[in-house]
């Protein structure tokens, strides 16, 4: 296809002769069939739904092959109306456009449903077995017409993956307004989401998905890495060795879909043993291809040997067990091998649709049951966490770390009935409450990503560079407390280059604080106006985050004034984004933990070397990092409350209301037990 017929579909949006059906691609790794959750009526509304999208003469055509698919698939993805062109990131100037801002949303959502980075690209679904760009194929093409022909002067407002339509604004407001999942709140259990689903009038946008700020596992792969560096370190000297010696640890999780498949790639730049179960083997064969993954083993009986053997003799290398968690853990236990560092990724935020397999049944076996027996598929879930906690615990009592990475794998194991709990509170710690909480995330330290819009790698190792250069500014008169945070940052992204990172678009990812974010992004700015940088840069980041995230079993999890299940700073953050210079904007109920479980909010802003990108870069990003700190100080964060003082010294026209510390011994004379 010619850069001039791919841009000639793009302006098509719904075409206006029905395209011929398209060939259910087997190659592809496929969502799973949802569960029959509707009604006899539900199921008209939601072929009435679907219709809407098209001219009244496709209707005949289109109403049974709609009802085909929800009844085969528990979904209407429009498999007809899929785009013929190869999906990928393209450099901007080949889209179709009228506002520049535009053409990179559209290279970002095209990054998102590129097949190397997809976890279900044909259903739409990024990652995380249900975290989704958009509903069906209309929707894409729609939203794709309209962001080719709206100027700076419109917004798109986006509903769930529905493009409800371009108003007038101005050309300082977000070009695109999103929410996902934002339904009210005595209506948000798994099951209210499978029927609005269902119905094509909401959708789970995990966190980076249905923002368009995806990037493959490198989103990831960063914050993973100073996880198992500092879980590693953590451990290391509470036995009393060096915490700089961390060689021939072995690391133990599961999961390599979509977000998950970056912990192979940490383990090895952190420079452990690591060994991570998947269940698919198309997911498990994707990384291996991709280079994130060392080797693949499906037996356990040479598996554990091999283990061994790198632990001996020290070496940094990545296993994958192509098989189910549960046995490995098991296995392990029984072996009494000596596991320092362990933890889960399975999508347990989405535990009865594909998120978490259970042991002793085949993968196509668990994709019937949970479509068909979803009650059965229940309780062999809940068995296998049973069945996976107790391993956990008797490797934990021989001396392994165990810690949530965000899963909620503690959250879905103790409503298994699981033994997970201990004096009224989980046995193991977030991660964020003993690593990325008090050393990242108080002090305003993020996953600050980027992307290079032009698609060169030689673009992307200018911005390295030049992130380099201000991360070692930086770090000669930071204090004390921030330096070790920016020594990580400043090896990750010297090493980012030889780490073959970039899977899709030409990004990079790194933690940074707010003086890092905008003094990087306004490095940036400035050598796109030199041309150093030969096209606009995306700026955003995972709304895993300081303050684009209110999640009580992750990102707030160590908020202890009782406020950790409020949600105003994910809904300030994007109000206050809005008006501040962002691109677009995001609000979604839903994320790492689950429908219902967290709100997060997160942005994307193009900037091209003009002073309004300046502008913006000064306004947005101090707001967008500041707010959570404020909030972690007024939580009484130690961390926080220095890093907010330090930033009122430092930022005219800040101030943020501190918290009196009271004295225990107060509360403790009145309180007396």
């Amino acid at each position: 296809m010619t850069k001039e017929d791919f841009a000639s579909e793009i302006r098509m949006g719904i075409p206006d002769v029905l395209p011929e059906p398209m060939p259910y691609d087997n190659d592809i790794n496929h969502a799973p069939r949802r569960k029959d959750i509707l009604t006899a009526e539900q199921k008209r509304l939601a072929l009435r739904n679907a219709l809407r999208y098209f001219p009244k003469s496709f209707h005949a055509v289109l109403a049974p092959e709609f009802a085909e698919e929800l009844g085969k698939y528990g979904r209407i993805y429009m498999y007809r109306f899929r785009p013929r062109y190869k999906m990928y990131a393209r450099p901007i100037d080949e889209y179709p456009h009228r506002s520049r801002q535009a053409a990179a949303i559209m290279l970002m959502i095209q990054n998102n449903l590129d097949p190397a980075v997809a976890q279900h690209p044909h259903e739409l679904i990024v990652y995380g077995g249900n975290g989704a760009i958009f509903q069906n194929w209309a929707q894409y093409r729609l939203t794709m017409r309209y962001l080719s022909e709206m100027t700076d002067e419109q917004t798109l407002v986006m509903y769930s993956g529905h493009p409800l339509g371009l108003f007038p604004s101005h050309k300082n407001a977000p070009r695109v307004v999103v929410t996902n999942g934002m339904v009210i709140p005595n209506y948000s259990k798994p099951d209210d989401w499978e029927r609005m689903n269902a119905l094509g009038v909401s959708q789970y946008g995990q966190m980076t998905a249905g923002s368009y700020m995806y990037i493959g596992p490198q989103g990831i792969v960063h914050g993973t890495t100073i996880t198992v560096l500092n879980a590693a370190r953590m451990k290391r000297m509470a036995e009393g060795g060096d915490a700089g010696d961390i060689s021939g640890m072995l690391f133990v999780s599961s999961g390599l879909g979509g977000m998950s498949g970056a912990q192979p790639k940490a383990g090895n730049i952190a420079g452990v043993v690591s060994v991570v179960a998947e269940i698919n083997p198309l997911a498990a064969e994707k990384r291996h291809a991709q280079g994130w993954v060392d080797e693949l083993h499906h037996n356990l009986d040479e598996l554990i040997p091999a283990v061994r053997r790198y632990m001996t003799e020290k070496r940094t290398v990545s296993l994958a067990y192509v098989g189910n968690v549960v046995d490995l853990w098991e296995r392990l236990a029984q072996e009494n091998i000596n596991v320092d560092l362990g933890s889960d990724q399975t999508s347990l935020h989405n535990p009865w649709a594909g998120g978490y397999y259970p042991a002793g049944m085949t993968l196509e076996e668990s994709k019937r049951m949970m479509a068909d027996e979803p009650e059965a598929f229940r309780e062999r879930v809940q068995a296998s966490l049973r069945r996976q906690v107790a391993a956990i615990n008797v490797l934990a009592g021989r001396g392994m770390y165990f810690f949530d990475y965000g899963n909620a794998f503690l959250l879905q194991s103790e409503r298994a009935g699981a033994d997970i709990m201990s004096g009224g509170r989980f046995r193991y710690p977030s991660y964020v409450q003993d690593i990325m909480g008090p050393k990242f995330f108080d002090y305003g330290f993020g996953p600050f990503r980027w992307v290079c819009t032009s698609g060169t790698p030689e673009d992307l190792a200018a911005t390295d560079r030049i992130a380099t250069e201000v991360l070692e500014e930086i770090r000669s008169h930071a204090p004390e407390d921030i330096i070790h945070q920016l020594d990580d940052n400043i090896h990750w992204i010297r090493e980012a280059g030889r780490n073959r990172l970039v899977v899709g678009s030409q990004a990079r990812i790194l933690y940074a604080d707010a003086e890092g974010r905008a003094k990087i992004a306004l490095a940036f700015n400035d050598a796109i106006k030199r041309g150093e940088i030969t096209r606009p840069v995306v700026l955003g980041r995972d709304h895993h985050d300081v303050s684009g995230t209110d999640s009580p079993f992750r990102e707030t999890s160590n908020i202890y004034d009782g406020s950790r299940f409020c949600a105003d700073m994910a809904v300030q953050n994007v109000i206050g984004d809005a008006f501040r210079g962002a691109t677009w904007v995001s609000l979604h109920n839903g994320g790492g933990v689950g429908w219902g479980e967290v709100m997060n909010g997160g942005f994307g802003m193009v900037i091209d070397g003009s002073e309004d990108s300046r502008r913006h870069i000064t306004e947005m990003l101090f707001w967008d990092v500041n707010n959570g700190i404020a909030r972690r100080s007024w939580a009484r964060n130690s961390g926080s409350m220095k890093a907010i003082e330090r930033e009122m010294q430092r930022s005219e026209g800040l101030v943020v209301t501190m918290p009196n510390v009271v004295d225990d011994n107060i509360l403790d004379n009145i309180f007396i037990d």
